[in-house]
């Protein structure tokens, strides 16, 4: 079982795999047994956007083991791309996965992200969940790039740590450009959460399961932090839904 064997489509510049949660832990599972490290990009409608404005950033999506799709609106168009059994694979509920493949294979995880009361928290309800989850290390880094020395430290403490899984919840782009920088450097699998720190720690709500599957999970954060959200999810998705209907509507020309 390989990553390269995946089936994708191209959403506007991000490759995008047809997957599944059983898929992705079976196919990171089989990585971690071959030492094949790398990272996992959890892919939505903004991580998108990022990547068609910022080349570089692109190029770390694309680079990733699997990129899933996170959103609805990516579902969406892996199915009007031919991927017809397209289905979300959801970060959150990802990482709540892989937690549990871990807990029962006994090789450690590692959280990279959030704040300290936050990492507590979502300790505490993970090892509630899988009690025999194998926490390696928790960190939650300054606000701000590391010093060469807070690097090394971080670097070696993961290292140390003999994690396998490596949880980021930097957010986007943060997380990914921190995976990109760091991969080689790093013997395991990281993957890029956002959210789900603050989800599973019961910090931020998530929205009902209803709105996700109506693709609504944007209006429900933006309800909750407009000030800070709105620019993202009203200006980044009217944009992305009219680039996407170019981009279809070319493919179907040629295809005809």
């Amino acid at each position: 079982m390989t990553f390269v064997d995946l089936p994708h489509r191209h959403i506007l510049r991000t490759r995008v795999h047809l997957t599944s949660y059983t898929d992705v832990g079976e196919r990171l599972l089989q990585a971690i047994r071959d030492q094949q490290w790398g990272y996992v990009a959890i892919a939505n409608v903004h991580m998108v956007m990022t990547g068609y404005g910022q080349a570089d950033f692109q190029q770390i999506i694309n680079n990733a083991l699997i990129t899933t799709p996170d959103g609805m609106p990516l579902v969406w168009g892996l199915r009007l791309f031919g991927l017809k059994n397209a289905t979300r694979v959801y970060g959150p509920d990802l990482m709540l996965h892989c937690c549990g493949i871990a807990a029962q294979e006994k090789f450690p995880i590692y959280l990279y992200g959030s704040r300290p009361e936050t990492l507590e928290k979502l300790q505490q309800n993970l090892l509630a969940t899988f009690p025999h989850l194998v926490i390696a290390g928790a960190v939650a880094p300054p606000f701000r790039p590391l010093t060469a020395e807070e690097e090394k430290i971080m670097l070696n403490d993961i290292i140390q740590s003999g994690a396998k899984l490596i949880f980021v919840g930097l957010g986007c782009p943060k997380q990914e450009r921190w995976m990109a920088k760091y991969t080689d450097q790093l013997p395991g699998i990281l993957l890029g959460v956002g959210a789900a720190f603050d989800f599973h720690a019961g910090t931020v709500s998530q929205a009902p399961r209803w709105m996700m599957r109506l693709g609504l999970e944007w209006f429900f954060r933006l309800l909750q932090e407009p000030q800070r959200l709105w620019k993202r999810y009203v200006v980044n998705n009217t944009i992305f839904v009219v680039l996407f209907l170019v981009q279809f509507v070319k493919v179907r020309l040629r295809s005809s």
